[in-house]
């Protein structure tokens, strides 16, 4: 047993209100540069549709992730190396323009400086790309709220995977959003299929990244992620993706899209795992077996055995004690309610979901019976068997039986609190509890991080530690300052030119805003005057690693 880290995040997808706001603040943090106008870190898409990039889930097209030869070996579904170099200079199988979308701003110089006329005058759309007026036809959230509606629903993968007649059942049913991330997966196929060596997965918490300097632009990344999160920067010829904003983690903050999420519904903790498991889970034979394949990799953090491999893995004291009080473990295997995305690509993803109960609900409110009541929640979930089988092939690889278990405990737990809540009878609850495996108290528990968790039990993050590298640099959250890897220029439209971006505090932030160059900054100038050559000694900031 080789005992690793790794960060991890679940998402409540019973929460997500499909307001963009982690959309928003991530594209302003880390793609609000020349190059990657398109990129979008963070998207919500609405479900059904067609997602982001256009049917990015249709993985005959695209060859994105891992497939499992006649012989039990895995091989990336692009083909193996010799494959790979033949069309090193020509990949056909990468996303177009057209498939992600052409950004766009608006003229809005018209509406200043046109004069006194009878028409209203209009600011037109014009291309990021070219600065040429465009038609908008396609975009990141072309669905948005769209979901099953008869233009968008054909084209849905999954949709077309199940069958005409489930597809216009399912339109009258239900739709929900379902917000995306890199996955950070143990065994990434982006990884696999990069040949210059500059993805890369962080050992000390599993967190994939781009070496800037080593990347040279052959994009095989691009067609090696089956969820189409590796994005190609046209400015600096170089790849980039979602860090799961790893210069925060270090400091042991949430990423800007836990951050600032709405409906609070993102969790974000550590998972320790085995890492000489990882392969064989990902290769058992059955796609239905990944799931518990995968949960069977990550280890109980409370076990003795498991501490002592961590210790002896030279994990620290506070993250073995961070993995005890991981809420996304606690989601994933105590309570077995989230479950990882399109696990079937056997990239094992680290992003995982509790599916949506609440369709369910409505459907059974609308029904004229009550939506809260155990009994007949139960009833529904079995019966509106489309939505399962929905759900099925998104997070456990078209196998019923985890959404299932999923949507009865999370129903035994609304009808459990409505009862605790509104002081009515009991009755037997502790058999109610036990027929999704659990006891009353478990359930209040669970009900307590899912609906009224605190800030540090939603997100249990270890601090870096500087003995395990150098210390935390706060410019490293921007990839486009003076002489960084990601330097781009300014926009088509004369965006100014970014600056390192602060996310620790509201001062910090107007201090940069004030702060004409990068060398005013307060912290930057005290750096300097500890400098070596000045007499002094380096600054240290707080918290962690780069």
């Amino acid at each position: 047993m080789r005992v690793m880290a790794q960060m991890g995040m679940v998402m409540n997808l019973d929460k997500c209100i499909g307001c963009h706001t982690c959309s928003v603040t991530c594209k302003q943090a880390w793609t609000n540069r020349s190059g990657v106008e398109y990129a979008w870190f963070n998207n919500v898409e609405t479900r059904p549709g067609q997602g982001y990039p256009r049917r990015w889930e249709d993985q005959e097209r695209w060859d994105g992730g891992w497939v499992r030869t006649s012989s039990g070996r895995l091989e990336l579904r692009s083909g193996g190396r010799t494959k790979r170099m033949l069309r090193i200079f020509s990949n056909p199988t990468l996303p177009g323009l057209s498939d992600y979308y052409e950004p766009w701003t608006y003229d809005y110089d018209v509406l200043l400086s046109a004069p006194a006329q009878a028409d209203t005058p209009v600011a037109r759309p014009k291309s990021l790309i070219t600065g040429e007026p465009m038609a908008i036809r396609w975009s990141a959230n072309w669905d948005d709220d769209l979901g099953g509606a008869p233009e968008h629903a054909p084209s849905d993968p999954v949709l077309q995977k199940i069958g005409e007649q489930v597809r216009l059942s399912f339109e009258q049913a239900f739709m929900y959003y379902l917000p995306r991330i890199c996955e950070h997966c143990l065994n990434p196929s982006c990884v696999a299929a990069c040949p210059s060596g500059a993805m890369y997965k962080r050992a000390e918490d599993g967190i994939v990244l781009v070496d800037q300097d080593g990347c040279r632009g052959w994009r095989m990344c691009v067609s090696g992620c089956p969820y189409k999160k590796v994005y190609f920067n046209h400015k600096t010829g170089k790849a980039e993706k979602c860090t799961f904003c790893y210069p925060r983690v270090e400091a042991g903050q949430p990423t800007v899209c836990a951050e600032t999420c709405v409906g609070r519904l993102r969790y974000i903790g550590l998972f320790l795992y085995d890492a000489d498991r990882v392969l064989e889970a990902a290769s058992v034979e059955d796609p239905r077996d990944l799931l518990e394949a995968q949960r069977s990799v990550i280890l109980d953090p409370e076990d003795p055995a498991v501490i002592a491999g961590a210790r002896a893995a030279g994990i620290a004291e506070d993250w073995i004690e961070a993995a005890r009080h991981s809420p996304v473990y606690a989601l994933t295997n105590r309570y077995r309610i989230a479950l990882p995305l399109r696990p079937e690509w056997r990239t094992m993803p680290m992003v995982w979901y509790i599916p949506p109960l609440s369709p369910v609900v409505d459907a059974v409110a609308g029904s004229g019976f009550d939506g809260e009541d155990r009994a007949t929640l139960f009833a529904a979930i079995g019966a509106l068997r489309i939505p399962v089988e929905y759900l099925a092939e998104q997070f456990s690889a078209g196998d019923p039986a985890p959404v299932e278990h999923s949507l009865r405990v999370l129903a035994a737990m609304r009808s459990h609190m409505r009862r605790l809540n509104l002081g009515e009878p009991d009755g037997d609850a502790e058999a109610e509890a036990a027929s999704v495996g659990f006891t009353p108290r478990a359930l209040e528990d669970l009900f307590r991080l899912l609906a009224i968790a605190k800030y540090e039990d939603r997100y249990v993050i270890p601090a870096a530690h500087v003995e395990l590298a150098a210390s935390l640099d706060e410019a490293a959250c921007s990839l486009d300052f003076e002489g960084g890897p990601g330097m781009g220029g300014y926009g088509t439209f004369g965006q100014p030119p970014s600056t390192p971006i602060s996310v620790e505090s509201f001062h910090l932030t107007r201090q940069r805003a004030a702060a004409e160059r990068y060398a005013d900054l307060p912290e930057v100038r005290g750096a300097v005057a500890r400098a070596p050559e000045a007499g002094g000694e380096p600054s240290e900031r707080k918290g962690g690693a780069r």
